[in-house]
């Protein structure tokens, strides 16, 4: 193999990953959500986006759908 390449003549070509790679959003979490997950993703030695992702990817796989009820006016 030689020392040095020169790669500036090669065609450039769009990432075939891309579309596999992850959204950036911005979401606004309890104080406490935040807490419970770094808790949790420090025990698991993983960024608690992460484990916030493995999570929410676990409620995908499995088509859990969340119940919510709200209390009734009268």
């Amino acid at each position: 193999m030689k020392a040095e390449y020169d790669l500036s003549k090669l065609p450039s070509r769009k990432n075939p990953y891309a579309s596999k790679l992850k959204k950036s959003v911005t979401m606004r979490l309890s104080e406490d959500v935040v807490v419970y997950f770094k808790g949790m993703a420090e025990e698991a030695g993983m960024p608690y986006q992460s484990l916030i992702n493995l999570y929410l990817r676990d409620c995908l796989a499995n088509h859990r759908k969340i119940q919510i009820k709200w209390p009734q006016s009268v």
